[in-house]
């Protein structure tokens, strides 16, 4: 790999060296070259669109004859792949391997040099990520990116491998809770979107509330009225929260105002699901022995207690886990699990709900 890594520094000293009487460097920092003019010295934000040309001409030949490399073919080498990553998880590239951090943490160590390309500039082994900053590893460097948050979303590009650690896989969760049609993510056009980096609202956890009570078919065919002036009427957001609210389910931030877009508490969301579990009431104001209470109830462990308790924001990570495994837990008036109350509602199938299984690895906390 040095040899050829060697190689292809020096074709593009040659082809920069070729337009030096036209430029005074040879790339900017939207190209995939830039880091490389950077680190031969002759780093610029100005770019001349020939000498670009030339250039990935020249980086597709030589990376032609590289296919097979790292287990990776040229088409691998060259295109951009997006993966959802979770705490520990590590992806280990070498010279000419790109990263871009879409959302969630990640740490960066290595002995060489790794430039932030959006920057012009090399960081320090050790260095957190900056998300939306490209990030290429140089010349004779192996450099490992490792997950910080609970769940990450990064692209990465060139030839990489990756390690994988046996933390609590939210990414996995989402994904089971969507194939139960029970989680549906946002429209974010990233990451699948999951959004589990974000911290969730108040309208996003009722909807998932709904959902967990298997009456969101009931909840889009309400058609009454709420006294909420923040919510617009028409909207869908209107009929789930005009139906909870009706039914008893929720209260208003105010007489008045829901509030949708406010981020919501560990406690809110868990007091959800014990009114969903019928273990507690919309009369219920006070939430400080809410985790406790689950616990009492075995919808959680005294271990997921102190897990929750310690999330600091809470995130859709922590909701879709809580969400996750609160089909396991009894209903307070048959039972059952929620798990077989929702299979009568006809919310999933007993197949989808073992399939959904198998997409989590691992046991809860």
């Amino acid at each position: 790999m040095k040899k050829k890594t060697l190689v292809l520094a020096a074709c593009l000293v040659v082809a920069i060296a070729a337009a030096a009487y036209a430029l005074a460097a040879g790339g900017d920092a939207s190209d995939p070259l830039a880091s490389l003019s950077y680190l031969t010295g002759a780093f610029s934000s100005s770019v001349d669109v020939q000498v670009d040309e030339k250039l990935d001409a020249s980086d597709a030949a030589l990376l032609g004859s590289m296919d097979g490399a790292s287990g990776s073919s040229a088409a691998d080498l060259t295109s951009w792949t997006e993966t959802r990553l979770k705490s520990g998880d590590v992806l280990t590239g070498s010279t000419g391997t790109s990263v871009l951090v879409l959302a969630g943490g990640v740490d960066a160590t290595f002995s060489g040099t790794v430039v932030d390309v959006s920057t012009g500039t090399a960081i320090s082994s050790g260095s957190a990520l900056t998300a939306g900053h490209r990030y290429l590893v140089a010349e004779d460097t192996t450099a490992s990116f490792t997950v910080s948050s609970k769940t990450a979303v990064v692209d990465y590009q060139g030839p990489s491998s990756f390690t994988y650690s046996s933390a609590v896989d939210y990414n996995a969760i989402a994904g089971a809770l969507k194939a139960l049609h029970l989680f549906q993510g946002s429209l974010t056009g990233y990451g699948q979107g999951y959004d589990l980096e974000k911290a969730p609202t108040r309208l996003q956890a009722l909807i998932m509330f709904i959902r967990v009570l298997g009456e969101e078919d009931a909840a889009l065919a309400w058609s009454g009225s709420s006294p909420f002036t923040d919510v617009a009427a028409g909207t869908q957001a209107a009929q789930y929260v005009g139906y909870a609210y009706e039914k008893g389910y929720t209260n208003g931030f105010t007489a008045t105002l829901f509030q949708p877009a406010q981020t919501i508490t560990v406690e809110q969301y868990m007091e959800f699901i014990l009114r969903a579990l019928g273990y507690s009431t919309a009369a219920n104001t006070d939430l400080t022995s809410t985790l406790d209470n689950a616990v009492s109830c075995n919808v959680i462990s005294a271990g997921e207690r102190s897990m929750l308790a310690a999330a600091a924001p809470f995130l859709r990570a922590e909701l879709v886990y809580i969400s996750y495994y609160a089909l396991d837990a009894q209903m307070a008036d048959t039972g059952l699990l929620l798990s077989d109350m929702l299979q009568q509602k006809g919310v999933f199938t007993f197949s989808e709900l073992t399939a959904a299984q198998a997409m989590v690895p691992g046991g809860r906390l």
